[in-house]
């Protein structure tokens, strides 16, 4: 695989994926512009080395066309951030995209109307591809959070380029996984967390090769605890799930991993923050009550085999970290594994809630790497090789 900087951009014209599929709050107005930035480096590194970037993207997942998912709206935010203007085509293909594309000058950037205003994008589709490949002479894909998706501008459409690499975001990602999976430096911690198990068991099944230490924290814990033959109250379980417990267990065991599970939880009588609350036994969760957050005994626990580390994944958060009342567990988390970081470890956070979280405490320039992929990097933790990534081999 080609780097970025082996590559020549001088009065060429790079078409980049990006990833600026960002959410919006009730105003209208961009909530978190963090995949924007985090593109900038890449953008801003074609652009120097006298190239112009065709930018490309898709937000949400509109049914034709719709002005609500315009990526119009963007720009704004786009030129604030570059500090330059930057161009809009009302469309993605076409005689007028074309047309805008072919007369960019270096240095210049433009954004492509969304992508997924045509169903040939999502559906792979070659002669789409065909047509977005036809805007430039050089694929950069900067859209990690995209790349487990076989679409037409992730994946089909580098087979139409002689030149193609991974952006910079990208590049660092591979090597974030590659640290983590590939001969890491022991003692090396998984912590999962989230709602569901269903969601990690083919994540946690491929980790158990990797790990010296798994920790089970969030709702998922509690469909472990049931497996075990506790009494959970109203805590969410999956009872379809308790089977994949027991191998994962089994599993674990055979290859010399040891696996924490909480001990104690903070519970309340009512999914709320206005809810009393009480720390209790996990195995001893009484009917009414239900866990949203790991107790006091497991946070210490916990907080020992994590700042004793030296390689950590986190993928999901402890409890119900948005109200007050149920954040302590995975703050605590999260000031442990900045603390393990400030001593040396690599530690790697992804999925949606880690993120969050980890923002919410303002912990991010505290930890090693933030993966901006959270469907793509379950995907390349489960062991798989991933469209948009094989697409530029």
């Amino acid at each position: 695989m080609k780097s970025i900087n082996q590559i020549d951009f001088s009065e060429k014209k790079a078409f980049v994926r990006v990833d600026f599929n960002v959410p919006f709050d009730d105003a209208g107005r961009i909530s978190d512009n963090s995949r924007i930035v985090a593109a900038l480096p890449t953008i801003k590194y074609i652009m120097s080395r006298g190239g112009s970037c065709i930018l490309a993207s898709h937000l949400g997942r509109p049914k034709g066309k719709t002005k609500d998912l315009s990526l119009s709206k963007l720009i704004p935010e786009i030129e604030k951030l570059l500090s330059t203007k930057v161009l809009f085509s009302d469309d993605c293909i076409g005689e007028k995209t074309e047309s805008q594309c072919s007369d960019l000058k270096q240095g210049e950037v433009i954004l492509l109307e969304n992508l997924r205003f045509y169903e040939e994008e999502t559906n792979a589709d070659e002669s789409f591809a065909k047509k977005l490949s036809n805007l430039a002479e050089i694929y950069v894909n900067d859209a990690y959070g995209t790349t487990h998706r076989e679409h037409a501008s992730t994946a089909t459409m580098a087979k139409f380029f002689d030149i193609k690499s991974p952006g910079i975001l990208l590049e660092n990602e591979i090597r974030s996984l590659k640290k983590l999976m590939d001969n890491p430096t022991g003692p090396v911690t998984a912590i999962i967390g989230g709602a569901k198990v269903s969601s990690k068991i083919s994540v946690i099944a491929n980790m158990l090769d990797v790990v010296d230490n798994l920790i089970i924290g969030g709702g998922m814990a509690y469909t472990f605890i049931k497996n075990n033959g506790g009494a959970i109250g109203d805590s969410i379980f999956e009872k379809d799930k308790l089977n994949d417990c027991s191998k994962i267990m089994s599993l674990a065991e055979q290859k010399n991993v040891n696996v924490f599970l909480p001990e104690d939880v903070v519970a309340s009588n009512e999914f709320s923050n206005e809810g009393l609350k009480k720390a209790i036994n996990i195995y001893n969760i009484p009917k009414g009550w239900q866990g949203l957050d790991i107790g006091p005994l497991t946070i210490s626990k916990f907080e020992k085999i994590v700042t004793e580390s030296k390689t950590i994944l986190w993928n999901g958060p402890m409890g119900v970290f948005e109200m007050p009342a149920f954040e302590q567990g995975t703050l605590a988390i999260a000031k442990s594994v900045a603390k393990a970081t400030s001593s040396g470890a690599f530690s790697l956070i992804g999925g949606g809630d880690s993120v969050a979280a980890i923002k919410k405490f303002n912990l991010q320039d505290e930890v090693s790497f933030i993966s901006t992929g959270g469907g793509a990097m379950l995907e390349s933790l489960e062991g798989k090789i991933l469209p948009g990534i094989k697409a530029l081999k």
